[in-house]
């Protein structure tokens, strides 16, 4: 069996058994065991693999079983059918409903039609490929100061000033820094917002001292890397990802070491237009 058959068959048994279990258990760690993949690589690679988050993609399967039972006129009050798909009011469901079918649970009941579902839910995997640019390296062990961001993404931004004003006052006795890192502990588009983990890196070659700023020492450690250069503002900086982890990976015969993806950004600086700068992605490998 080849890689790329065997990667695509570990998430098309994960897809059968969410069909299979849509009223128990579905959370990423018991997903993630059904694949064989820990819950740091699942949930990541879900995403990747199928064009949306886990749980949104459960969602979507509980709301098309609400819908048939809502089309088949069974005795099933829009109050049962919200909580048969993991709801918890009736309101939150109606209007996640609306969103997936193009009209409320009252009115599909009345009128039943597929057609919003069929133009709305496609799995992008499907038909998505890409040819990548993808380089196997040897990345050197490196010590960065760091300042860990806890929170909205959105305010990731906030913390880079905090942290290259900590860079401005350290003084002419310490060494310049050298290149700048980000490590992405987790995946903005499926952590809840107050868990978000973004760790702002530069290059140091002197000890740092404890600081009021929370910026600390931490190693980048060496090893091998698939390395992706990413061009362009790293606010789509996901567009490149995905296709890693979706079309790349399975077809490698690498596995992922057990380190999270991280990036040097080669010319990203205010004096860069946003089109030209250049990120380079490293996905480590064991």
């Amino acid at each position: 069996m080849d890689i790329m058959h065997d990667y695509a068959k570990r998430f098309e048994t994960v897809l059968a058994h969410i069909a299979a279990n849509l009223e128990g258990d579905l959370s990423v760690e018991t997903l993630g065991s059904v694949a064989n993949f820990s819950k740091f690589h699942f949930h990541r690679q879900f995403a990747a693999y199928v064009g949306m988050p886990v749980s949104r993609y459960v969602q979507l399967m509980r709301l098309q079983v609400s819908a048939r039972r809502l089309a088949a006129r069974e005795p099933c009050t829009v109050l049962d059918a919200a909580l048969d798909a993991g709801f918890d009011s009736p309101e939150a469901f109606s209007r996640a409903f609306k969103r997936a079918f193009g009209l409320s649970p009252s009115a599909f009941r009345r009128h039943p039609s597929w057609h919003a579902w069929s133009a709305n839910f496609v799995v992008p995997y499907l038909s998505r490929k890409l040819i990548m640019q993808v380089q196997i390296v040897d990345f050197t062990e490196t010590r960065v100061a760091a300042l860990e961001h806890i929170g909205p993404p959105g305010l990731v931004n906030a913390s880079v000033q905090k942290f290259f004003a900590w860079v401005a006052q350290r003084g002419k006795s310490c060494a310049p820094v050298g290149r700048t890192f980000g490590i992405l502990h987790n995946n903005p588009e499926t952590t809840p917002e107050d868990e978000f983990r973004f760790d702002i890196c530069a290059e140091t070659a002197e000890p740092v001292a404890p600081n009021p700023c929370g910026v600390r020492e931490l190693v980048i450690p060496g090893g091998r890397c698939a390395v992706v250069r990413h061009t362009g503002s790293t606010d789509h900086i996901g567009e490149t990802i995905y296709p890693i982890y979706r079309n790349w990976l399975p077809s490698s015969g690498e596995e992922l070491r057990d380190h999270p993806l991280f990036f040097h950004y080669v010319n990203v600086c205010p004096g860069t237009p946003q089109d030209q700068w250049q990120t380079d992605i490293y996905l480590p490998l064991a």
